[in-house]
């Protein structure tokens, strides 16, 4: 027979809960984003990504700038940003550092920032009118 539970045991069933489903979420998304178009890129990414403390932060960098992003969609860039954050994140705590560290105003773009700024900013390729422009008749 089960016991009633306290609010707090209820609340933290609840996160767990959330936090799976969440984590379900994005593994949904990262599989989507691999069996699409750019499936190849982001699969070496992702490997870089697993190995990323064999990886000079230059390395890395020049090849993500090597990417035509503006051709990437927007669900598979938030992959790649969202998988390269998880990556991060696991080293540093690993290491005994702050999860996040993003540097103070004036200071050098960490590694992470650059990549999310190069990844980010790419526009699509023009397709026409947009939404408020004429169209042809």
């Amino acid at each position: 027979m089960k016991r009633p539970r306290t609010h707090e045991e209820k609340a933290l069933a609840e996160r767990s809960w959330l936090l799976r489903a969440w984590k379900r979420w994005h593994r949904e998304e990262r599989d989507a984003a691999l069996a699409g178009p750019h499936g190849l890129m982001l699969a070496e990414l992702l490997r870089i990504f697993a190995n990323l403390k064999h990886v000079k932060p230059a390395q890395l960098i020049g090849f993500v700038r090597s990417i035509d992003w503006a051709s990437v969609d927007a669900a598979t860039k938030l992959v790649v940003i969202h998988e390269f954050n998880v990556a991060i994140t696991a080293i540093r705590e690993k290491n005994g550092l702050p999860p996040i560290d993003d540097g103070l105003p004036g200071e050098p773009d960490t590694p992470f920032r650059i990549v999310r700024a190069i990844v980010l900013t790419a526009s699509p390729p023009d397709e026409g009118a947009h939404r408020g422009e004429a169209r042809p008749a």
